[in-house]
């Protein structure tokens, strides 16, 4: 029996705490997965391009990236609680700015409240991922930060059914009806679908304050997180600089190429969809996107359980290997065979965010804060290689840009079966 398979899922007096933060995990995703409702529906609203449209995502996981490290400079100095309660308060003002952004009509004022929420979700990310692995022994990090980001995957299979209920109002109309309607009656169909947008982000604005009252109340330890502690001892010398760590930076790339692909083939999967399957309404084409993250949500349940069992290395190394197949598949393969291959594509993912993580911060010590704030900042993969992949679909298919995740896995594949592996630089064996 492995050694992950030995250690308690944690300690008696971190239950409460993980069971909280674990909540957080949910929440956000409200935030990200909106976003692949968003995609088609302001792609309609304001008759964008393919490329204009995965903007969305690029000022989404921009404000990720320029966050990152104010968060991790505030969770260092403030503790996990108070940054938490600023990252709750910052998503319920950018949930907000929707409002007076679907009034005016303007795209760079939606794009602005995205990037907004997610400088504070970067907050959420920061503290709650790290938190997680120190709420209980080493050996069992994955295992538990697989089982807290099973509820985000809970999180993300309900998202694109509350999105395209509420947001998508499938009605549709071609390039040539839009051009043919008078000023009057355009400008009522672009108010109706922007309106469509304020009720959801309200209650999502009222959400992330309600939580922010509740975590400004709540008891969080600070786990210590120095060199020799129980979570993080070495029996190595400290270091004063992070970058001895090659491990680290070798994660750094991988969550990068893992976060832009997932983001990228979740924002074109109702694209992808209509253009493979042409006639395919944007609420039908939305249910494959729902089939997308069902599958991420049953890899997250089963792999929590698995990881007891299993050493993560290997369980990502597959998982990676199988997302190498089925994202060649979709590229070659055409009509529903690489639709569905498209949405088993989310069951792949289910595992790589958080074990590339826990993987990542392995043997930090007192850098984990740091090293989790560089983790966070690699998710602007998600700010670049979704507008690749737009880039790539208008200059020549939807379905060739989906080599772009194919690269990405390569190099997740290599990460699991030797990137990983933690040695410091300058160490004597």
């Amino acid at each position: 029996m492995s050694a992950e398979a030995r250690a308690p899922f944690t300690e008696r007096r971190f239950v409460v705490p993980l069971v909280l933060v674990t909540s957080l995990f949910f929440l956000w995703a409200l935030g990200v997965n909106l976003n692949d409702i968003l995609i088609p529906h302001l792609k309609k609203l304001f008759g964008l391009s393919d490329f204009r449209s995965s903007l969305i995502q690029t000022a989404f996981f921009g404000g990720y990236f320029l966050a990152a490290l104010p968060a991790g400079w505030i969770m260092r100095r403030a503790g996990y609680r108070r940054g938490i309660v600023i990252g709750l308060l910052v998503c319920g003002v950018g949930a907000a700015l929707f409002i007076p952004a679907a009034a005016v009509r303007a795209y760079p004022l939606f794009l602005g409240a995205l990037f907004v929420l997610a400088c504070g979700q970067c907050f959420l990310e920061v503290g709650a991922n790290p938190y997680v692995t120190t709420l209980g022994p080493r050996e069992s990090a994955p295992w538990r930060l697989n089982a807290a980001q099973a509820f985000n995957s809970l999180g993300a299979v309900v998202t694109p059914i509350i999105g395209a209920t509420f947001i998508l109002s499938g009605v549709e109309y071609s390039a040539a009806q839009i051009a043919a309607m008078p000023p009057a009656e355009l400008d009522a169909y672009r108010t109706m679908e922007a309106g469509m947008i304020r009720g959801p982000y309200l209650v999502i604005a009222g959400i992330f304050v309600v939580m922010a009252a509740i975590f400004w109340r709540a008891h969080l330890p600070e786990v210590e997180e120095g060199v020799g502690s129980p979570q993080f001892s070495t029996d190595r010398d400290p270091t004063p600089s992070i970058w001895a760590y090659p491990h680290l930076l070798r994660g750094v790339v991988a969550q990068f190429l893992y976060v832009g692909a997932q983001v990228g083939v979740a924002s074109f999967v109702i694209r992808f969809v209509q253009r493979t399957m042409p006639g395919t309404p944007e609420k039908t084409a939305a249910e494959y996107l729902t089939w997308h993250l069902f599958g991420f949500m049953i890899g997250r349940v089963l792999t929590a359980g698995t990881l007891k069992y299993v050493r993560a290395p290997v369980m990502l190394a597959a998982f990676a290997g199988g997302a190498l197949v089925a994202s060649a598949v979709a590229v070659t393969a055409t009509g529903a065979a690489a639709v569905w291959m498209v949405v088993g594509l989310g069951f792949f993912h289910s595992l790589m965010f958080p074990t590339i993580f826990a993987l990542s911060l392995e043997g930090l010590g007192r850098h984990t804060k740091l090293g989790a704030s560089l983790l966070v900042m690699s998710i602007v993969g998600g700010a670049i290689l979704p507008a690749v992949m737009g880039w790539i679909s208008d200059l020549s298919s939807i379905q060739m840009a989906f080599a772009v995740p194919f690269v990405c896995y390569a190099y997740v594949l290599y990460f699991a079966m030797r990137g990983h592996v933690s040695k410091l630089v300058g160490a004597t064996p």
